[in-house]
């Protein structure tokens, strides 16, 4: 979503390190140039305003303009402002006795698969959860939460179909195998905008449940409307936080900056994707990293901790070092990078890679490439060697590609075995030479 701040604000900041000295003039350039960047980027003009004014002010300090290294200092200025606009550090969710989550927004927001996302996080977390229909307007929708809930195992309470008072569904709720420990997470009914009756509902709701959270579900991709929805809502009901939906799309990504200041709600979580497990803790930190083009290692590390098997990671780890990788271990490798979610976000958490001129995954590409292997024989991906002219055709004509296209494939994949093999050969000479030395 911040691929066009993010390259903006790397090339202003790129041509400041560029300078061996830094002075007033130079900074107030590249801040102008900031400046624009955020507003194209839909940023609310005051937050902007706001964060400009307070790197000037840390950026023309003495400590700054006499550094060996004073555009790398601004760039850090920028990085801490940044994340102190977006809330500063994680805000957990209060999960005290007796332990219920309200999910509130506007129809088309993703409240219903948010709830299932949060619920799903939290099982993963080893909390036990019950998912909670509350939406009384759209039956489609307490059918779509009891279909998402089994694909969770999560629990589902769904009303009678006859229940048109969202009080007495709740009570029901509540009565549905009592469990003090248990975190309910209620979704509730939305409008195409925010009126009298919705508003009316969601305090009646409010003062019955008493919850712990009220969480409002907002589609980042609407821009500044989402920062005027977020607004009204927590003047009607006190929210305590906020879920960003869509921060995957390529919209602007201006709301997301702005949310914190403008609402003063924190934002607990953001949905990165349409899988149930495309669904994160919010962390500004790692946010202000990787719009700033350094990256987020740390996230990095837990998709891959979560994704990866330990015994499987370490034993694809001996076949890459020895060079006995076949395409059964390709496929093997693959699902693994895929359970990690779409391959551009991944690599998008290395450093440097959101700026990287032309930075794309094809996903068809990828495909076609997993359909090609998918098309040879059990022994065809043990033994690739055997590979001749009569088998290429018979694997393009089942994966319906060209045989130029599975000619490519065999030729990058004899690539990589070859350096892998010159890498294992590389490693064991200097094996050699360092028990030589000793």
């Amino acid at each position: 979503m911040f691929s066009q701040l993010s390259d903006s604000l790397q090339d202003i900041f790129k041509d400041l390190r560029g300078h061996g000295t830094i002075s007033e003039a130079n900074i107030d350039s590249a801040l102008r140039q900031v400046r624009l960047a955020l507003l194209e980027a839909d940023v609310d003009f005051q937050v902007a305003k706001k964060i400009i004014a307070g790197v000037k002010e840390k950026a023309l300090g003495e400590a700054v303009l006499r550094s060996i290294t004073p555009g790398q200092q601004i760039v850090k200025i920028f990085h801490e402002e940044l994340t102190a606009l977006l809330g500063g550090d994680a805000a957990p969710l209060n999960l005290d006795e007796p332990r219920r989550i309200l999910l509130i927004g506007l129809n088309g927001a993703g409240k219903t698969t948010s709830a299932a996302k949060l619920a799903n996080l939290l099982k993963k977390q080893g909390r036990e959860c019950a998912l909670i229909a509350c939406d009384l307007q759209r039956p489609a929708a307490i059918d779509q939460l009891a279909t998402l809930g089994k694909q969770i195992d999560v629990p589902v309470f769904t009303p009678d179909p006859s229940e048109k008072n969202v009080q007495r569904a709740a009570a029901a709720a509540l009565a549905w195998q009592a469990n003090q420990t248990r975190i309910d997470i209620f979704d509730t009914a939305g409008r195409q905008e925010i009126d009298e009756a919705l508003i009316q509902e969601l305090i009646t709701l409010k003062d019955f449940l008493q919850p712990q959270e009220i969480l409002l579900v907002v589609d980042a991709a609407t821009g500044q409307q989402a920062v005027k929805v977020a607004t009204g809502f927590d003047e009607a009901v006190q929210i305590t936080g906020i879920i960003l939906t869509k921060l995957d799309g390529d919209a602007r990504g201006g709301a997301a900056l702005s949310m914190r200041e403008v609402t003063h709600r924190p934002i607990k979580f953001v949905g990165v994707g349409e899988k149930l497990d495309q669904f994160e803790v919010f962390v500004p930190d790692r946010l202000a990293s990787r719009i700033l083009g350094m990256g987020d290692i740390v996230g990095l590390v837990e998709k891959a901790a979560e994704a990866i098997d330990e015994e499987e990671a370490a034993r694809m780890e001996k076949k890459l070092r020895t060079a006995s990788f076949d395409f059964n271990d390709f496929l093997a490798q693959f699902k693994m990078m895929r359970k990690m979610g779409p391959l551009e976000n991944i690599l998008g958490m290395l450093p440097g890679m959101s700026n990287v001129q032309g930075f794309s995954v094809d996903e068809k590409q990828l495909k076609r490439t997993e359909a090609i292997v998918l098309s040879m024989t059990s022994e065809e991906r043990t033994r690739p060697d055997i590979l001749n002219a009569r088998r290429r055709q018979r694997i393009a004509r089942g994966s319906g590609s060209t045989v130029t296209e599975v000619n490519e494939l065999l030729r990058r994949f004899d690539q990589m075995r070859k350096m892998m093999k010159s890498t294992g050969k590389m490693k064991k000479m200097m094996a050699q030479m360092a028990r030589m030395k000793n």
